[in-house]
């Protein structure tokens, strides 16, 4: 009798949308699933990884969670992914489920068109394709396009040309989806919170289930056993990129830049908090996130960024012989994060978490 297949589930999402906190919440309660982690992260810092495993639970131990850290997980698929999956089919410790959270600037098709590939076909299957989406940033208009602004600068301008691509990403990811989650709905009213499930509903030709979240808690039994077999499916739902790939266009993601900025201990967690509230803005940042290092505190403490809305909160204690210390990922537009860009935003860090720095612009 052929073994049976594992379910894979593929989480994808934009920059900020809550892919990590939607999976911790999955781990704490799993039901006691024995669940292995592919994390793919867009940058050198393994923030993700580290909140996930940091958790304390069983299905958090670290020889569970895999981290991808050498690019984009839809652009490196042979080099990676591939060999990847093959080590973890071979363990003596078979999963029960595996969740593969991309990074916020990955396409999901070519990742699920993976898995036809021989080494994995016949041994795994796509569960299901979950996009998690940021329902208030959506709603502000951080990932999508002002209809408004660009008719009126169509108006003045003729040749305007207005493709963006993180609303073409933010579409394919939505094409991508078996299942759709309205994440951070309790940030919104219910009227906008209807307007940006019309608006994701646009945004594809399928009609593909939608729920809402809070702060990512929801049932494992709602995310997993979703049974779509995704990977039959994907070839029909071809992305802005894909479409460019059959007409000789190149795929990549230089609009986006990260870097690690490191600082030493925090003197005052709230005013660095508001500091890089100013920062953001000035700079046009669009993900933040990062550990930071708080003395007088056993526990390290999380930052995470979405625009200016910051969340923070003290995960796990310093582990011993751990060097406690300050590092965030700083990601943003290409065009934002110039060399000069990067010297001046680590050198306000630094100085937002030593206290020698102004905050006077977030206050």
């Amino acid at each position: 009798m052929p073994e049976q297949k594992i379910p894979a589930t593929v989480i994808t999402g934009f920059l900020g949308a809550g892919k990590t906190t939607l999976i911790r919440y999955l781990l704490q309660n799993a039901g006691g699933r024995k669940i292995a982690l592919i994390i793919n992260e867009f940058g050198d810092l393994g923030v993700d990884g580290g909140i996930l495993t940091g958790c304390g639970i069983e299905t958090c131990r670290e020889d569970d969670v895999v981290e991808l850290n050498n690019g984009c997980i839809c652009c490196t698929v042979a080099d990676d992914f591939i060999p990847t999956m093959t080590k973890l089919l071979e363990r003596d410790r078979r999963p029960d489920h595996i969740i593969i959270e991309t990074s916020g600037l990955a396409l999901p098709q070519p990742l699920v068109a993976a898995f036809n590939w021989p080494e994995v076909k016949t041994r795994v299957t796509v569960d299901g394709v979950i996009t998690v989406i940021d329902a208030a940033a959506v709603a502000a208009g951080r990932f999508a396009d002002d209809e408004a602004k660009v008719a009126a600068q169509r108006a003045a301008d003729t040749s305007l040309d207005h493709d963006n691509p993180l609303e073409e990403l933010f579409e394919d990811q939505i094409r991508a989806a078996d299942l759709i989650v309205l994440n951070k709905a309790d940030l919104i009213d219910r009227d906008t919170l209807e307007k940006v499930r019309q608006e994701t509903a646009a945004a594809t030709a399928r009609t593909v289930k939608t729920i809402t979240a809070e702060n990512g808690r929801l049932p494992a039994d709602v995310l997993l056993g979703l049974a779509a077999g995704t990977e039959t499916r994907i070839a029909e739902r071809k992305s802005h990129h894909e479409q460019e790939h059959e007409a000789g266009e190149a795929h990549d993601h230089d609009e986006f830049e990260s870097f690690v900025a490191a600082a030493g201990p925090i003197a005052d967690p709230a005013r660095f908090v508001a500091g890089l509230k100013a920062l953001i803005g000035e700079h046009d940042i669009l993900r933040l996130k990062g550990f930071a290092d708080v003395p007088g505190k056993a526990m390290r403490l999380v930052v995470q960024a979405v625009g200016q809305r910051i969340e923070t909160y003290f995960d796990r204690p310093w582990a011993a012989g751990e060097t406690r210390q300050t590092r965030l990922v700083v990601i943003g537009l290409h065009d934002g994060l110039d060399a000069a860009a990067r010297v001046a935003i680590e050198a306000r860090i630094a100085g937002l978490a030593s206290g020698s720095d102004s905050v006077e612009a977030a206050e």
